[in-house]
């Protein structure tokens, strides 16, 4: 059997896009409590996910020019992993309030970010891209694909998301941005 090089090299970034999910999934979080989630888009799905960028880019004006390069960037990729958080607290009261909040319950009323739903999902997304690069594998972390992904309702209830486009070939897309 011969496996060519676009065949192989599609699979190798399917492959590692489920790396990509099991190393958002074990990398540490705030009080043991995970409330990540994660899908990998390719094919029709990745497609809509870059129409859906090139929309709100058109609807920004000037200040979307970021969303239409950026699903330019998708497009060139084999896959894109979507990482995303719920905007839930942690249940630790009063002793924390790092929110700016007295504990949790204001915090919730008030519809802010518990400040660990982002440090988690930026040290999950820091594990991932470790493991893409160390794969030697091209990658980029994008909040335009999570503002598109939400969007779309990709990850349901999880609304704090950013996308992880994966690529190979012989320069990167994400190269002269």
């Amino acid at each position: 059997m011969i496996i060519d090089s676009h065949r192989a090299e599609e699979l190798a970034v399917l492959n590692l896009a489920y790396g990509v999910c099991a190393a958002l999934r074990t990398a540490p979080k705030a009080c043991a409590i995970d409330h990540l989630e994660t899908a990998i888009l390719t094919g029709d799905d990745k497609e809509r996910l870059t129409a859906e960028m090139r929309h709100i880019g058109r609807g920004l004006g000037e200040e979307g020019n970021v969303f239409i390069r950026d699903a330019g960037n998708v497009d060139a990729s084999g896959a894109v992993v979507i990482a995303g958080a719920k905007y839930e607290t942690r249940g630790l009261g009063k002793k924390c309030s790092l929110c700016g909040f007295d504990g949790c319950g204001a915090c919730s009323e008030a519809g802010a970010v518990c400040v660990f739903t982002p440090l988690d999902l930026g040290i999950a997304l820091g594990s991932a891209v470790a493991m893409v690069a160390d794969n030697r594998v091209d990658n980029r972390i994008m909040f335009t694909i999570g503002k598109a992904a939400a969007s779309l309702g990709l990850l349901g209830e999880h609304k704090l998301i950013m996308g992880i486009p994966l690529s190979v070939s012989g320069k990167s897309p994400f190269f002269d941005r």
